[in-house]
This record gives C-alpha cells, structure tokens and sequence, in this order.
C-alpha cells in the first residue's frame, strides 16, 4: 500500500488530493512542507504530495524554495478544485460569529464572505487544522474556513457553505518521489521541471532564455530565489509544456546549459487533463 505525505490534518485539501490520486493509500499528515518533503527522503512515506498554486492566492510560500533542494522528483501533477464551507459548533448560528480562523491562503480565498460578516480573522496552520482549533473551543462565537470533509471529520456544522470568492477556485498539486521516474515520450501532453541558476553575465536569464522562444517551448511557470547572502546570480524553478527528449525542447536545454552554471531536471510527467480544458477567450 503506497503511504503518502502531506503537510495539514485528515479532512484538508491536500489529504483529498492524496486521496484522489491514490485511493486507499496511507496517509502521514505533517505539520510543514518540510517535514512533508523529508518524510520521503528518509523513507517514512512513499510519496508527498504538496501544493505549488492556487488559481485566486498564487504560489504556495517556501514550496518553490523547498524543492529544488529536497532531492525528490516530480512524477506527477494534480488539479483540485478548492471548496470553503463556514463551519461552526453544533447549534451555531451565523448571528453568534465573531471570530473566523483558517490557513492564510483560504482567509485570501473567501475575502467576500469575511467582508460581508465583518468577522475578526485568525490564521492557523492549516484550514483541517481550523476545523479542530474550532471542535475543541466548543465556542459558537469561534468559527472556520474549511473543506466539507473536515467538518465532517470534526462534527461541525455548516454555516454557510460554497463561501468561495471564485467558483472555479483550484489548486495545483505535485507529487514527489525519491526516483526520478520520468515519462517515456508517447506524444501524450506532458510537462518538466526545471532548476537553473545562471552564469554571473550580463543579460544571463534573457540569453539562457533564449532558447525556448526559438524551438517554440512554452512555460508554464517561472520562479526566481536568491541562494546565499545574495551576491550569487540568482537561481530559477520553471516548468515547461513537452518532453525532455522532444528534440526542441532538447535544444532548448542546450542553449540554457550555455548560459547557466547549474541545470537540473526535477521531473518529466504527464500533464494532467485540467490543462487541456478549453477556457473562456
């Protein structure tokens, strides 16, 4: 049975996503990306997986430090629409609120409903985590910003439910592995990660760059970090539409090897079919 990581509590969003991916799997909650990351390093778990973005709040904090660094590889990608319900103790009404908790990004998320309540907020670790805090106060006046499957975890009520500001709010997932258990090439839509961190040269990311603008590569995401005390050139997570062993994309890495003193692929995978939906113009 594959045993997966994830930083929150049983109920969050990032435990549905493991969920969806695997059914059945065990799960190992943890209390940070980090300590998520080094589960798998260490072999307590097989797999994390952990968010990168949120289509309305942008990237996640610290992931794109994180993982570079952790040694694992990207082997898959997950696209989970995020649904809030305002969540309270048995037999509160939403007269009684006075106090709304839940992690940063979902407080970020339901702005229109924390406005319209004129509610004081409190951040916690993580919105699974705001359910609990909210269980154990036993407070009507205490209430939270959480998905369905953690109030019914905790035996909360709903308050008001759907209380995101977006409808079609969704949050990116990556799965990381200790083997790099890249993709055969198939033709089927697929995606790689990259690091790289430049040459101390003028013009170097515009050059390193260069290349996929000229074998037609497209990229998804871009992420600059400092490494050190900040005199070092700077050092770039990206992730790429196509495979590694497409020859334009091939050539598209020559060039950036060129011009850059580190490249690292963290993963070649499959893109999920979130990506092939059509959207509006």
């Amino acid at each position: 049975m594959t045993s997966v990581a994830y930083q929150g509590e049983y109920g969050s969003n990032s435990a549905a996503a493991a969920q969806k991916l695997f059914p059945g799997c065990t799960e190992l909650p943890c209390t940070s990306f980090e300590q998520a990351l080094d589960a798998v390093t260490l072999g307590s778990a097989d797999l994390a997986v952990i968010p990168v973005d949120n289509s309305a709040a942008g990237r996640v904090a610290d992931v794109h430090h994180l993982l570079p660094e952790s040694g694992l590889f990207v082997i898959g990608e997950y696209f989970l629409a995020i649904h809030f319900d305002l969540v309270g103790v048995a037999g509160a009404t939403l007269d009684q609120v006075e106090q709304v908790r839940s992690h940063v990004h979902a407080l970020g998320q339901c702005r229109k409903v924390l406005r319209e309540g004129g509610w004081r907020t409190l951040v916690s670790d993580d919105t699974a985590g705001a359910a609990r805090e909210v269980a154990e106060l036993g407070d009507p006046r205490h209430a939270a910003l959480a998905p369905p499957a953690a109030a019914r975890h905790h035996g909360l009520e709903v308050l008001r439910a759907g209380v995101e500001d977006d409808p079609e709010n969704t949050t990116r997932f990556v799965v990381l592995s200790r083997d790099a258990d890249f993709a055969p090439l198939t033709g089927a839509p697929t995606m790689t990660s990259l690091f790289f961190a430049v040459r101390n040269i003028p013009s170097a990311l515009y050059k390193a760059l260069g290349g996929f603008s000229s074998n037609a590569v497209n990229l998804t995401k871009i992420e600059s970090y400092q490494m050190g005390a900040g005199l070092n050139p700077s050092c770039f997570y990206v992730e790429i539409e196509g495979h590694v062993d497409e020859p334009r994309v091939a050539l598209a890495l020559h060039e950036l090897r060129f011009f850059s003193s580190e490249v690292r692929v963290l993963g070649v995978y499959p893109a999920h079919a979130h990506r092939l939906t059509e959207r509006p113009a």
